[in-house]
């Protein structure tokens, strides 16, 4: 193969006959699968944490799973950036070095 090209394999959007095989073979028991769920989920003589594992099962595939919100803050906008600081190294590194040729003079 080629550095960095593609040159075989199925071509981008074709989907995997395996997969969807496997996909059309697993939703035929769909219905199944929920009603197992709900009745974990509705059964006291489970553990807790398998009837919110259910419920939360049950929500996803009903719901979509919620999205995660982040909130960043930036304390110091003035902090330097990576680039400045290796900048910032690279020049010192020369002053140092210079300094220390001219001190071995």
């Amino acid at each position: 193969m080629a550095k960095g090209i593609k040159t075989g394999g199925r071509q981008a959007g074709t989907p995997n006959k395996s997969t969807a095989d496997l996909r059309e073979a697993a939703q035929q028991f769909t219905a199944d699968a929920l009603q197992t769920l709900v009745d974990v989920m509705k059964d006291d003589a489970q553990p807790a944490a398998a009837r919110i594992s259910a419920a939360t099962a049950i929500l996803d595939r009903g719901h979509g799973k919620p999205q995660m919100h982040t909130e960043t803050t930036i304390s110091n906008v003035n902090a330097p950036t990576k680039i400045e600081l290796v900048a910032f190294e690279g020049n010192y590194l020369k002053r140092l070095q210079a300094s220390v040729l001219s001190e071995a003079e």
